[in-house]
């Protein structure tokens, strides 16, 4: 049950008609991603987002943070135009947790987290690395992901669970309201897979961060998210609760294939396998 009990009236994110188009050079006409997509997500709410490869996962995430823009509608951010805002605005209220985030440099991770705090430093004459209460923002963050004790290891030498507990606290350092994720267990064993799911929920009963999280695992989803929302060829299938949209008919026609719907003997919540 969560502990937090009060939350804006007005949604997280509020999407309205978006398209979006990619241009590409070998094609004469774009390749829409997304058509006409319109979705709801409330503050404090923990949702999945999935779909087969390809389905605007991805695409919609970006566009959320405002990495993309869309050629058409609209993405209100706590009821304000999100284009009207910022990248350094947007980041302070919005953190994302890329798929793919290179190690160029071999920071150690107490350097990374800290660079969380750079939007809430942006055009404020300068960086300043002492500040008591950045420090004591990014000391909590790795607290809440347990990185903590590894503050002074070289991010290119820990391991592929520490390196995403570590970027996901870099994300929590920036103090947002809203945190994105797109495949945050991937690559990972199921140790660190369960690990990371169990953290995310915990800061969203914990603290009420709204937290939307891209996944290709049903399953890990369906034990971890409130919601759901299933995407395809660019349009939102269904959104519900899991027992709502974890359903045979409804993933065998988005997958293409034959599924076995259960209940999880532990959660009791849907559960997905298949036929042998």
């Amino acid at each position: 049950m969560r502990n937090h009990k009060h939350f804006p009236a007005t949604p997280a994110l509020s999407v309205r008609d978006i398209t979006y188009r990619y241009q590409s050079r070998f094609a004469k006409t774009p390749e829409s991603v997304l058509t006409e997509l319109s979705c709801t997500i409330e503050a404090g709410s923990l949702i999945g987002i999935l779909g087969p490869n390809g389905s605007g996962k991805s695409t919609l995430l970006k566009l959320l943070a405002r990495v993309f823009s869309a050629q058409d509608g609209t993405i209100e951010l706590f009821g304000q135009d999100i284009l009207n805002l910022s990248q350094a605005e947007i980041a302070k209220t919005v953190a994302i947790v890329p798929q793919e985030t290179q190690q160029i440099f071999p920071f150690t991770i107490g350097e990374m987290v800290l660079m969380g705090r750079f939007p809430h430093h942006a055009g404020v004459g300068g960086w300043h690395w002492e500040d008591p209460a950045d420090l004591a923002i990014v000391e909590m963050a790795m607290q809440d992901l347990d990185v903590a004790h590894l503050a002074d290891r070289l991010i290119t030498d820990v391991s592929g669970g520490e390196r995403q507990r570590a970027i996901i606290a870099r994300a929590l350092a920036q103090d947002p309201k809203i945190l994105l994720l797109d495949e945050p267990t991937a690559f990972l064993d199921l140790h660190h897979q369960l690990d990371i799911a169990r953290i995310l929920r915990r800061l969203n009963q914990e603290r009420g961060l709204t937290v939307v999280l891209v996944s290709h695992d049903l399953n890990l989803a369906s034990q971890y998210c409130e919601q759901l929302m299933l995407l395809n060829q660019g349009h939102i299938v269904t959104t519900g609760t899991p027992e709502e949209v974890i359903s045979p008919d409804v993933l065998e026609h988005v997958y293409g294939c034959e599924v076995l719907v259960d209940r999880h003997p532990q959660s009791g919540m849907p559960r997905v396998s298949l036929p042998v």
